[in-house]
């Protein structure tokens, strides 16, 4: 937008520009952040952020998010873990053997346990 079609050019010679003598268009009016949560702000905060102040639950001293860590693989991608020519050595086979997949090493670990997807 072009300069001479701003606010800022219609204030000019109105002292305040809009903001007013008494309460003034300064820094940060109401503190800056989350200031005020248990006091000036405090309807807001019970309004829309419930349970922000206090403490809830036990303390686990160190903890170690990933000591169970086991990624996710679903069973209807599971052939997509072997070549097309094992695929297709497959479905010749007579005998009704199906080849074994092993989905940790397949993948390089970063998937380890098979699920099924439910259909509905």
């Amino acid at each position: 937008m072009p300069s001479r079609l701003r606010k800022t050019r219609k204030l000019r010679g109105h002292v305040s520009h809009g903001h007013g003598r008494i309460g003034k268009h300064q820094k940060h009016p109401g503190g800056c952040g989350n200031a005020g949560g248990l006091h000036h702000h405090r309807i807001n905060f019970d309004k829309y952020h419930p349970g922000y102040f206090g403490k809830v639950g036990m303390r686990h001293y160190h903890l170690k998010r990933n000591q169970s860590f086991c990624p996710t693989v679903n069973l209807d991608k599971l052939w997509t873990l072997v070549s097309e020519q094992t695929r297709v050595n497959a479905a010749k086979n007579k005998t009704g053997a199906a080849p074994i997949i092993d989905v940790v090493r397949s993948v390089s670990q970063s998937m380890a346990q098979p699920l099924s997807q439910a259909t509905q």
